[in-house]
């Protein structure tokens, strides 16, 4: 039976700590690796950086909704906003040379946390957006 635990933060980025620590307190208790806990934290936060920075255009009066999910097979942090959309079809896998030949930050966050996470799934509905970030305790799926 899944273990689900629940925060609620302004959309401000003085408020990824909290986040961080939720996450990082969270992983720990279900016995994740600290290589896990380390990347869990890294990804969630890029996450809802997004969420502040693109969905919410930086409205700090806005919230997200953060919700760890644990079971056997998997740990899995959702995300929830309210704001503008992200539409992963339409993002373009940023070539890391050009962007260090230009000296350019930023444009990183979701290759970032495909990289970190062994799952990153994004789906809209209702005027609800969710990003999903999933480590496998073993690596991989079962199955």
């Amino acid at each position: 039976m899944p273990q689900t635990h629940t925060m609620t933060i302004p959309s401000a980025t003085r408020h990824l700590g909290e986040v961080r620590q939720f996450v990082a307190e969270r992983a720990a208790a279900e016995g994740l690796e600290d290589e896990m806990v380390q990347e869990l934290r890294m990804a969630v936060e890029e996450a809802c950086a997004n969420v502040i920075e693109h969905a919410y255009a930086g409205d700090a009066s806005r919230e997200i909704d953060v919700a760890v999910i644990a079971d056997d097979e998997r740990f899995t942090v959702r995300i929830r906003d309210e704001g503008e959309p992200f539409r992963p079809e339409a993002y373009d896998t940023p070539d890391l040379r050009e962007l260090v030949r230009r000296r350019q930050s930023g444009g990183l966050g979701l290759h970032l946390m495909r990289r970190l996470m062994d799952q990153v799934e994004y789906r809209t509905r209702q005027g609800v957006n969710e990003v999903l970030l999933t480590k496998y305790r073993d690596g991989q799926p079962a199955g």
